[in-house]
């Protein structure tokens, strides 16, 4: 067999046998049931309680001879849980000699599914455990009895032996064999996290509790006879350097060197032990080929990574919205792309079949744990970082200055070109923007502009990796919001804090929330928060929105809106699904929505007054005179009164029309004769009534004097009352409501 039909073969069992899997652990029935492999992490092992020596899990389906693998059935929450009978566990296939059975699991009640996504849509049935005595294949079997049936799932685990890297080497370090994973490793930290910490450059101290993570295979479990660093260690009586210093390291390589082939974070340390697949090399014809675990799920890293507080970013991960991304895409190949981890690789990775499973955006979806390099250099991508390629806005903008966050924009950006789709596109449900256009709004690009150039803030180039920069700030072991807000959760505020610590390096340490004053935006004649200004901006679009003049929070689309509804309402939507209220790009967002507001009322600044008035009067909107308070004529009538009266607000010498009332503050400008109307105060008594009673109101100007009815007794309806009554004549007034009975 030459070279490239085999790799071809190679890749093929890897995907068959990888369906075969999914299709096994998955299988569905009227239970919509799943058999998982549950991850445990450090972190679980202190929130719920279990043994503090509870050995650790990824999750994955091989593993070393004597590990636990913790099984659990978890069912659809739309099957009711009193309908099972029973659920029955039993190892249906092992290797010879094996004694290995189910047990019961460790985990109690209290400890949930692991993925948060998971928890949305599923619960456990039923638990086990399984330790494997010997290597080779185990199939485990789990039955379902209901009210209506029994169900039947598998899966399989394999068993095996820490091989270290030299042997996953062989094949994969390149050439016609397997694609090179190994030179890629080799630039990340986890290839030399151990020996730097044994040559000092990590700290003074090594602690064994390290071990576990940054060596291979390392368990002290007696039963854990695998071949991981801790059994070779004990074999050669090794034991950790008592001064860590430069030379360590390759003193190790040198007298220790079966040892340091399983040292630091390599291959085996998340697919699993490799002895049974690096032995059948070639044999691609042999069902249990590959024998090792290639998977997706986040116990994977987290079972190193879900360790507040050294290493939180799994378990700040796990309170993150990625976490339990909306499952509706799943399924449909043009949404996995952004929706799901599984489809977000294949797209980046160029894929021609697309994988249409549900899977939450975790750790892999965003970092490729080999590695992966800058296109055209030599230089590893930062934190390994999938990919920094330049984002390509629908209306054709091209973004290649946001640093890290390039990775956050592949998917949070509008799936429209807004000036053709706001412009042609028909009212429906589904109209507007794609949920989450934060880098075009970031970039001040793709909203529907009318055909004006309209501001953009400086985020996008003050701020060098833009999202990261304010969405992963670091936050202190003792800050309450640790694991709760920046880092890996991406949420910029919890218990009612806003982060700002980003802000302030440039706005200065004023900056208390992201609500802080800069301009009167809405015109309101008052400096607000940002947030609370351009909330006033969509409330004001909204009102001029159907079906009435109402503020709104979301809107009904349908087709009967017109072009110009709809062009305002692609803005409205665009500013209200970016979710920062104008903290990405203040005057972006401002800007849209007052030119929105314009095009449906001819008031671009947003004064109350027609621009085109104004322009008319004064020459431009920036004419002080052209103010809406401003007085331009000797009768002392501002622009806003001239312009209700249809009148020339330069015009002197007139007489205002009869029946036309304003005050300033509480005084009555014109009071004239030619007046037969006024406004004046009154008081208004609200009380609660009892149907069966009566009420009267009664006043009296000075306690001294004496009370008078208001009015005719009020019969009780059950709800509340309220009556108006004159005060104009009266300095002061008092009231009382009197009940009868």
């Amino acid at each position: 067999m030459n070279a490239r039909p085999f790799i071809k073969t190679c890749l093929l069992a890897v995907v068959l046998t990888a369906m075969v899997a999914a299709n096994t652990a998955k299988a569905q029935s009227n239970l919509q049931a799943q058999v998982v492999l549950r991850p445990l992490t450090a972190v679980d092992i202190s929130t719920y309680g279990l043994p503090a020596n509870s050995d650790y899990s990824g999750g994955l389906s091989t593993v070393g001879i004597g590990t636990p693998v913790y099984l659990e059935a978890e069912v659809s929450t739309n099957f009711a849980a009193s309908n099972i009978l029973s659920v029955v566990w039993a190892v249906t296939n092992k290797p010879g000699g094996s004694a290995a059975t189910t047990n019961a699991s460790p985990l109690g009640t209290n400890v949930p599914i692991y993925e948060p996504s998971d928890r949305l849509v599923y619960y456990v049935a039923g638990r086990t455990v399984l330790r494997p005595d010997i290597a080779g294949q185990y199939t485990v079997k789990v039955t379902i009895t209901t009210t209506s049936g029994a169900t039947n799932l598998t899966q399989m685990i394999t068993a095996g032996t820490y091989m270290g890297l030299y042997t996953c080497e062989l094949c994969h370090s390149g050439g016609q064999i397997a694609q090179d994973k190994w030179h890629p490793w080799t630039q990340t930290a986890h290839s030399h996290i151990f020996s730097d910490e044994m040559d000092g450059l990590l700290g003074t101290t090594l602690k064994t509790s390290c071990l576990q993570c940054h060596t291979v295979g390392y368990d002290t479990n007696a039963l854990a006879l695998d071949g991981g660093f801790d059994d070779v260690a004990a074999q050669l009586g090794w034991t950790i350097p008592t001064v860590l210093t430069n030379g360590n390291w390759a003193r190790m390589q040198t007298n220790y060197p079966s040892l340091a082939n399983l040292a630091n974070v390599q291959c085996e340390s998340c697919h699993g032990p490799g002895s049974q697949h690096a032995g059948l090399f070639g044999v691609t014809n042999s069902p249990t080929w590959p024998s090792i675990s290639v998977n997706l799920t986040s116990g994977d890293c987290n079972q190193c990574h879900d360790d507040a507080t050294h290493h939180p970013y799994g378990t700040e991960w796990l309170n993150s919205m990625h976490a339990i991304t909306t499952r509706d895409p799943a399924g449909n190949a043009t949404c996995v792309g952004c929706h799901t981890a599984t489809g977000f690789i294949g797209r980046i990775e160029g894929d021609t079949t697309t994988n249409t499973a549900y899977a939450p955006i975790n750790c892999q979806t965003c970092h490729e744990p080999h590695g992966e390099t800058l296109p055209g250099t030599n230089s590893p991508n930062p934190y390994l970082i999938r990919t920094l390629a330049a984002v390509t806005l629908m209306d054709g903008t091209v973004i290649t200055n946001a640093g890290e966050g390039l990775l956050c924009m592949q998917c949070h950006h509008s799936r429209q070109n807004a000036a053709v789709y706001a412009a042609t596109s028909k009212g429906s449900a589904y109209f507007g923007p794609h949920e989450g256009p934060q880098a075009d709004m970031l970039e001040g690009a793709n909203g529907f502009t009318y055909g004006q150039i309209i501001p953009s803030s400086a985020h996008a180039n003050a701020v060098t990796n833009t999202c990261i920069t304010c969405h992963m700030q670091n936050i202190g072991t003792n800050d309450l919001a640790f694991t709760h807000a920046g880092g890996h959760t991406f949420n910029m505020a919890y218990n009612a804090e806003d982060l700002v610590a980003a802000c302030q390096q440039c706005h200065g340490p004023a900056v208390s929330g992201f609500d802080f004053p800069l301009q009167d935006y809405n015109g309101d004649g008052v400096i607000q928060g940002v947030q609370t200004e351009v909330q006033s901006l969509l409330n004001k679009l909204s009102t001029y929105l159907p079906p009435d003049n109402s503020i709104k929070s979301s809107l009904t689309i349908t087709s009967t809106w017109t072009q110009p509804q709809l062009e305002a309402a692609y803005n409205w939507l665009f500013v209200e699904k970016d979710g920062s209220l104008g903290i990405h790009n203040t005057a972006y967002a401002v800007g849209l929505l007052k030119a929105s507001i314009a095009n449906l009322t001819g008031d671009a600044n947003n004064d109350g007054l027609p621009d085109a008035w104004q322009t008319n009067y004064f020459g431009s909107l920036s004419n002080p005179n052209a103010a809406p308070n401003a007085i331009n004529n000797t009768n002392g009538v501002p622009n806003w009164m001239m312009y209700a009266l249809g009148l020339d607000p330069t015009q002197s010498g007139l007489t205002v029309p009869g029946g036309v009332v304003w005050m300033d503050g509480k005084t009555l400008v014109n009071s004239g004769v030619t007046n037969t109307i006024a406004i004046y105060t009154a008081a208004e008594i609200a009380f609660n009534t009892q149907v069966g009673s009566s009420y009267q109101i009664q006043a009296i100007s000075s306690l001294s004097g004496g009370w008078q009815n208001v009015g005719n007794p009020l019969p009780g309806t059950g709800n509340s009352i309220s009556y108006l009554t004159p005060t104009r004549n009266n300095v002061q007034m008092f009231f009382r409501v009197l009940h009868n009975p």
